[in-house]
């Protein structure tokens, strides 16, 4: 069969579906349709089709598109249509997970296979009712026991209704760890004189020297007095202040000894 003869039966598959379909269920699928025929269509066919669709329903003229989310392929609205949905649905659409089970989800998502005494471990608190409504709800399932362990414990995983409520396709496309942890990084914040609303503050900012003007020696210093008030203090006069104190010291000093070696 020609591509634009398969093309129509696989948006019809993909759209009639209750699950996500794969390629190879496509395959099947089609295959079947057409028993009497003598050539078969190959898994090279389909893949190339479904591209096809995929580059057609991403066009900004439809609403919907097709992605491979949950471990198969899907029609789904756009994510600028998503409000508009939401008043179809009402409650139902903008329902949420709790944080605690959030917290257990996130934990089986990156650990999996694991057990409740090692969610728990993590957690530190009792995770019985998290991990039984994510059981109702279908986001993880039993996906055997550790057998290596005392009791041989259930173990948990990630179901593909987990995927298909996220938006993946597998747990491997999970956001890594570092990648989260990097986006919470939090920069430098740079200062400048319109940044302040207080006129005397904002002023003592601007006179501030820039880093090509400042040169060895001459650097000034800010501090703030008793008031409350920003200052601002030269550090070479400082410096120069206590050479002169130190000098006016020293003088005195020697007088002591002039005087003490010179009795009238």
């Amino acid at each position: 069969m020609e591509l634009s003869e398969i093309i129509p039966h696989i948006e019809v598959l993909i759209f009639a579906s209750e699950k996500p379909l794969t390629s190879l269920d496509i395959v099947e699928l089609i295959n079947n349709s057409f028993g009497f025929l003598e050539e078969r269509i190959s898994l090279d066919q389909v893949e190339t089709a479904v591209e096809g669709i995929r580059e057609k329903y991403s066009a900004e003229f439809y609403p919907f598109e097709v992605r491979e989310s949950g471990g198969g392929w899907q029609f789904l609205t756009k994510k600028d249509y998503h409000k508009t949905i939401a008043q179809l649905n009402g409650d139902k659409f903008l329902k949420r997970l709790s944080n605690a089970a959030l917290e257990t989800l996130a934990i089986i998502g990156y650990k999996q296979p694991i057990t409740k005494g090692e969610i728990e471990a993590i957690r530190g608190v009792n995770s019985d009712y998290s991990i039984q409504k994510l059981l109702e709800k279908e986001l993880i399932l039993i996906s055997g026991r550790n057998e290596q362990l005392p009791g041989k414990p259930l173990v948990y995983a990630t179901s593909k209704t987990f995927m298909d409520y996220f938006g993946i396709n597998s747990a491997a496309d999970l956001p890594k760890i570092k990648e989260v942890l990097a986006e919470q990084i939090v920069e430098g914040t740079i200062i400048r004189p319109e940044d302040f609303t207080d006129t005397q503050i904002a002023n003592a900012m601007a006179e501030l020297p820039t880093d090509e003007e400042l040169i060895e020696g001459d650097v000034s210093d800010l501090k703030v007095n008793e008031e409350g008030e920003l200052i601002i203090t030269e550090l070479n006069e400082s410096s120069d202040d206590s050479n002169e104190n130190a000098d006016d010291e020293s003088n005195n000093l020697s007088n002591d000894v002039e005087d003490e070696n010179n009795p009238q």
